[in-house]
């Protein structure tokens, strides 16, 4: 059983005496394969274009939380994400942040600072502002349980419905009825058939008036031409996005001048190093010993 890593030499340096003081071979890049058929599990953000060389191949580890950037797997390879506390904690304090901002309307004063405009605007409570967030998962149960305890009134949007601690969950059916209660809508989703392209225009108009967006999902959910009408008929006051489509956006597109969106480059998190190998060992002894993969995805539901 060998592991082939594809990533950063940065990250190599930091996984390689972990693997070595655990007794698991980890080959570095493709080039230093002397025989594929010993590769059983690869680690990568995105793999090589024909996996076939590696005939032995049982599980592809992305480096990340996502896999929506990984091609359908070859009949009988799993998919695994990275599964690693630092990324969730990561990704909900970028929430909670972008959520203060869009709540106490910080895209209108910087844009008064670029002005050089000293002006104030009524300074909104937290309690009874209605919070919604699309995609209940480990990221999502973290941020609404700070927002929460902020006294944002919290509810929560999953295909299954399934319940939560303190929060008013809405299933597959209720989804009008979750984005008409969204004063501030945060987007948690994993990319798959159903969510590429979800919020375009008729999504947002099932928004209260005046609604803010915070998109920390995947970009192909968000129709940026939508947003932009959206914006501009003041459906959406405000958003905050950490992911594009494409990404990252060309110079020239219109989002980078937009007062009302304050974007990020897809740094909500970044895996750290030493939480990745841990993870991508904890996949190695699973699967030798037989025992279900941690981070498993069900390649169907994109999660």
């Amino acid at each position: 059983m060998a592991l082939l890593y594809l990533s950063t030499a940065e990250r190599a340096e930091v996984w390689k005496p972990l693997f070595d003081a655990a007794g698991e071979e980890m080959i570095v890049g493709e080039a230093a394969v002397t025989d594929p058929a010993a590769i059983t599990h690869l680690v990568c953000w995105l793999p090589p274009r024909d996996l076939r060389r590696y005939p032995n191949l049982k599980v592809v580890i992305s480096t990340g939380a996502g896999v929506d950037q990984m091609p359908a797997m070859p009949e009988g390879v799993s998919l695994v994400r990275t599964l690693a506390p630092g990324i969730e904690e990561m990704v909900r304090d970028w929430v909670v942040m972008a959520t203060l901002m869009l709540h106490r309307e910080m895209p209108i004063y910087l844009g008064q600072q670029r002005a050089a405009e000293w002006r104030t605007r009524p300074v909104p409570l937290t309690r009874g502002t209605r919070v919604g967030i699309m995609g209940l998962g480990r990221i999502g149960l973290l941020a609404a349980g700070t927002l929460r305890g902020m006294g944002f009134d919290v509810a929560g949007w999953s295909r299954s419905g399934r319940t939560a601690e303190g929060i008013e969950v809405h299933g597959a059916g209720a989804m009008d009825a979750f984005l008409a209660r969204s004063d501030i809508l945060i987007c948690l989703l994993p990319l798959n058939a159903e969510t590429r392209g979800l919020m375009d225009a008729a999504f947002f108009a099932k928004l209260p008036r005046g609604a803010r967006l915070v998109h920390a999902g995947r970009g192909a959910e968000l129709d940026m031409a939508a947003l932009k009408d959206t914006l501009d008929a003041a459906q959406l006051a405000s958003a905050m996005i950490d992911v594009t489509d494409p990404e990252p956006l060309p110079a020239d597109h219109w989002a980078w001048a937009d007062p009302r969106l304050v974007i990020t480059p897809h740094v909500a998190a970044n895996t750290d190093a030493r939480e990745g190998a841990r993870h991508v060992l904890d996949v190695l002894r699973a699967s030798r010993a037989g025992e279900p993969l941690p981070g498993l995805v069900d390649q169907e539901r994109g999660y």
